[in-house]
């Protein structure tokens, strides 16, 4: 569905992406993470045709964003990081704007705009003006207006941004509905644990350069990192830190007021040979424990510039 290769693009002397390849399949749910101003935004922006590349190029299903982009903007549904609304319009004049602009007849927007207001949970809301709609219901109704013409692509760019957790539940239940419905979503955001709950792959960029591209899974197994160990100890942490360092399958060590944190390389039996070291060495464990693998811990070890990546 979307096809990348050697994507640049530069602003003066300033490079914001490095050369970008990135493929994703028809279908997928894609998590876009990285710091601000590594290169979402205008990645997105490119593929969304409101962007032109320094050099390489981008595709969406098979056509080029530079050199077809009205054929891209059909099949594609962006909702950008900063959007704006028409506040005097009522929820259903707006949907109605936006779908006269894609050419669809009226008979057909006065049967498919319900349906996208109660795919949104905003039904209640239809006879409303948009400038009494809370932030929440502003992004929900963004969302609808993306997806009036029905598209195969939704690029997404921080769709729960400045979100209170409500809203952000809410959002998150919409794109899972949108993920069962076959829709291909290329979906950023900050907060990592939500995503990772509905991404199929994730693509980490950095200073503009893709870091790591693969579901969770296959990231960890590339930065030799099998699991997440906390290990808290009673004194002799200085002593504690020398020795787990020079321990098998330690590949990072992190400390932080619960104790320390272990990137380990090793399985079951691993683990046990260690728990058993410390005791022998007369440390006092006050608890070891496995961490659940999560989004954020891949991402902090890659940020970081965990060794092991290949």
């Amino acid at each position: 569905m979307i096809e990348i290769r050697g994507l640049v693009k530069q602003f003066g002397s300033f490079h914001a992406l490095e050369g970008i390849d990135l493929t994703i399949a028809k279908g997928t749910v894609f998590g876009f993470v990285g710091p601000n101003g590594a290169g979402k935004s205008t990645t997105m922006a490119i593929l969304a045709t409101l962007m032109a590349p320094s050099s390489g190029y981008a595709k969406v299903d098979g056509y080029d964003v530079s050199v077809n982009p009205h054929e891209v903007r059909k099949r594609i549904g962006y909702m950008p990081d900063f959007f704006g609304v028409y506040d005097q319009f009522k929820t259903t004049e707006y949907l109605h704007f936006y779908g006269a602009s894609y050419g669809i007849p009226k008979a057909e927007r006065e049967v498919l705009i319900p349906q996208l207001l109660e795919l949104v949970n905003l039904s209640d809301k239809k006879d409303a003006y948009v400038d009494t709609l809370s932030r929440g219901m502003k992004q929900r109704l963004c969302l609808a207006r993306c997806l009036v013409h029905d598209p195969e692509l939704l690029i997404l760019d921080e769709p729960a941004s400045g979100l209170d957790p409500r809203a952000r539940i809410e959002m998150r239940e919409i794109l899972k509905e949108l993920k069962a419905m076959g829709k291909t979503i290329i979906i950023s955001s900050h907060i990592l644990p939500e995503l990772a709950e509905m991404v199929d792959e994730i693509g980490v960029i950095e200073h503009g350069s893709m870091v790591a591209v693969g579901n969770v899974a296959d990231i960890q197994n590339r930065l030799r990192v099998k699991r997440f160990l906390h290990v808290r100890l009673l004194g002799r942490e200085e002593e504690a830190e020398s020795f787990l360092r020079d321990q098998p399958y330690v590949n990072r060590l992190l400390r932080d007021d619960k104790g320390w944190q272990i990137h380990f390389g090793g399985h079951d039996e691993e683990q046990a040979m260690l728990l058993e070291s410390l005791m022998a060495a007369g440390f006092r464990v006050v608890s070891f424990s496995e961490a659940q693998t999560n989004l954020e811990d891949v991402f902090l070890e890659i940020t970081r510039g965990g060794g092991g990546a290949e």
